[in-house]
C-alpha cells in the first residue's frame, strides 16, 4: 500500500520516525512534507496530499503538525477526504471503524513517538465496519 505523508515544521521529527516505521513494515511512502524543520505554512504542504486523496490517486495519508488541528482543517476541505485527528489508538480505531477516515492527523506536540507509532499501526490495520456507519459517512459530502 502507498501512504502519503506530509507535515509542517512542528511535525518534521515525528514524520521522520513515522516514515521509518512505515518503510520497515513494507509500505511505500511518498513524502510531501517539510524536511528541514524550518518554519513553513502548513497549508502549502497539506493541499497536495489532500488533492491526491480526493482525486483517488492514493488511498491513505498521514498529516502532522503541532496540534494536528490546522492540517486537519485543510485536508477536510477536499471532497472525499476524511481526516481524523487522533491522539490515541482508541480514537484511531474508531476513526476507521465508524468514520472510514482515510487521512490520519497527528498532534506532534502532544504525543510521543511510541504513541504515534501505535496510532499509525492501529489506523492502518483497522477496517471500516460499514453498515449504519456507511449511511452516515455517505452524508458527509452532501
Amino acid at each position: 500500500m502507498n501512504i502519503l505523508l506530509s507535515n509542517d515544521h512542528a511535525g518534521t521529527e515525528l514524520k521522520k520516525e513515522v516514515k521509518e516505521f512505515l518503510q520497515s513494515k513494507g509500505y511505500n511512502v511518498n513524502n510531501l512534507g517539510e524536511d528541514l524543520g524550518e518554519s513553513v505554512d502548513y497549508p502549502d504542504f497539506i493541499h497536495p496530499l489532500a488533492r491526491e486523496i480526493s482525486n483517488k490517486n492514493e488511498e491513505k495519508g498521514i498529516i502532522i503538525c503541532g496540534s494536528g488541528n490546522g492540517v486537519s482543517m485543510v485536508a477536510n476541505k477536499y471532497e472525499g477526504v476524511r481526516a481524523a485527528l487522533c491522539w490515541n489508538k482508541e480514537i484511531a480505531s474508531l476513526s476507521r471503524q465508524h468514520n472510514n477516515a482515510n487521512v490520519l492527523s497527528l498532534p506532534a506536540r502532544f504525543i510521543t513517538t511510541e504513541e504515534a507509532i501505535e496510532i499509525v499501526k492501529t489506523f492502518l490495520e483497522t477496517d471500516f465496519e460499514g453498515g449504519r456507519h456507511e449511511r452516515r459517512v455517505n452524508k458527509i459530502n452532501k
